[in-house]
């Protein structure tokens, strides 16, 4: 009779276990009046190959972005050669999941091939010409998608980090600064109906803020809708300031557009970079005083990064009527791009999954923020 108490306590515990952790939403669930909520995605992720992984995006989110599948490089890596498969498993994936499915990105200054730029002879092309390119690309793999992708990220980090102005890149020099229209342009001729985005890094950034508001005006102006602005949302413990984030959600909705959170994540470590941001270009040599938690993230830190998560929804949430998405970039701190930038080899924890696939505390606390009146 005592082992069958026992038996029976252990059977109420367990279901008890299971019932509150069936009654905990998910992403999707906890956040659908309020906005999308997705991840960046990578091949093994949505070919299967990496099945935990795939069951966690199915199952916590509702909006997918690619991780390098439908950049230049990546897509279109010579002039007469398209490399699509890697792009159509995802969207297959994506519209398999009744996910709403993001192109990313278009026109950027960074993993754009030379031949884009130079001619046979490695001279730059002339204006004419690199239309052309730009032109033929975005009608090819916007016009592939048509209909199946639902949003586009069409021109990415168009402005420098100081100042505010263009940044000069070789669509600046060859074509000027009505680039970024005639990609807006070509890209609503190939899918009319696709939702089109600027999206950018530092955009809390008083100057790149003031550079982008600029920018999209110029393209207002001329009657091109932007849907949304992308604040990317590269952020550390500290820096920005939620104040700093708040002012910029304020001033790009009061353009008449959404505000999109499209590549979040929590940088824990200490940065060697002169700021917070996201420039690929920009890498140091290994340095262990750079990686200092090789061995698990300490408590304490791990409180400053759930606290700085919940700080962040918080937010998102008083601006729930300006903002339309947030995408985190990666779905497991495994798989984080932080690990190899700016320094290759680091241990980072910038995510709300750990490498073992199971939700952080920062993930509990992003929840509760649903609880909250404002």
């Amino acid at each position: 009779m005592k082992n069958n108490k026992i038996w029976i306590t252990t059977c109420l515990a367990a279901f008890s276990l299971g019932m509150m952790q069936k009654s905990e939403p998910t992403l999707k669930e906890a956040f659908k009046k309020d906005f999308y909520v997705g991840a960046a995605v990578n091949n093994p992720q949505v070919s299967g190959k990496d099945s935990k992984a795939q069951e966690l995006i199915k199952k916590q989110f509702n909006t997918i972005s690619p991780e390098n599948a439908l950049k230049w490089g990546p897509v279109h890596p010579k002039f007469d050669e398209y490399n699509f498969k890697p792009a159509d498993d995802y969207v297959a994936f994506g519209q398999q999941n009744k996910m709403f499915i993001v192109g990313h990105t278009l026109v950027w200054h960074q993993q754009t091939p030379d031949w884009v730029f130079e001619d046979a002879a490695g001279k730059p092309v002339t204006r004419e010409v690199l239309l052309k390119q730009m032109e033929n690309h975005i009608s090819t793999v916007v016009g592939r998608y048509k209909g199946k992708i639902n949003g586009w990220d069409v021109v990415n980090e168009a402005i420098a980090d100081e100042g505010g102005k263009m940044r000069p890149t070789k669509w600046l020099s060859i074509i000027g600064e009505d680039f970024a229209q005639k990609a807006f342009e070509y890209a609503h001729k190939a899918d009319p109906q696709a939702e089109l985005y600027y999206n950018d890094y530092s955009l809390y950034r008083p100057d790149k803020r003031e550079g982008t508001i600029r920018l999209v005006k110029s393209l207002q102006a001329k009657g091109i809708k932007v849907k949304a602005i992308g604040m990317q949302g590269h952020y550390g413990l500290t820096v920005p300031t939620i104040e700093q984030v708040e002012e910029s959600i304020v001033a790009f909705s009061k353009l008449g557009v959404e505000v999109n959170f499209t590549e979040l994540d929590i940088d824990v470590l200490p940065n060697p970079s002169r700021r917070q941001g996201a420039d690929i270009a920009e890498t140091f040599t290994t340095d262990q005083k750079f990686n200092v938690y090789t061995n698990g993230l300490p408590d304490s830190v791990q409180q400053k990064l759930t606290k700085r998560y919940a700080d962040l929804f918080t937010l998102f949430r008083k601006h729930r009527d300006k903002i339309g998405r947030i995408t985190f970039w990666g779905v497991t701190d495994s798989n984080s791009w932080l690990n190899n930038w700016p320094i290759r080899g680091r241990t980072s924890y910038p995510l709300l999954f750990d490498r073992q696939y199971q939700p952080k505390p920062a993930y509990h606390a992003i929840l509760k923020t649903t609880a909250q009146k404002n």
